[in-house]
């Protein structure tokens, strides 16, 4: 399993635009086969940070991610509203192990 969290900072009078395209974009990533979870999370005191934590079963899953025509249009969009380049940071779980049910229940 391969974790990603994507850091974003937008710009102020695009929070709600971000988080409107972001939350379509979750919606669609979460039905990709090679997707366990996509988390969209706010922080509480600077709502123009925003983390994507984003659960992917093999190394290989983002790279079939980054072609699906969601993010191509999430992508386009988000990107004049970015306050500043986005960032990731790749993990691995120690705990819970990959037999844990890391998924939602659909």
């Amino acid at each position: 399993m391969l974790i990603v969290h994507v850091f974003v900072h937008v710009k102020p009078d695009s929070v709600d635009a971000f988080a409107a395209a972001t939350l379509e974009n979750a919606r669609h990533s979460v039905q990709e086969p090679g997707i366990v979870r996509f988390d969209v999370v706010q922080q509480d005191d600077d709502p123009t940070r925003f983390l994507l934590i984003e659960l992917y079963r093999t190394p290989d899953d983002p790279a079939r991610h980054k072609q699906t025509t969601h993010y191509a249009a999430w992508r386009d969009a988000v990107e004049p509203m970015m306050a500043e380049p986005r960032r990731s940071v790749k993990y691995h779980a120690l705990f819970p192990d990959e037999t844990a049910a890391w998924e939602r229940p659909r």
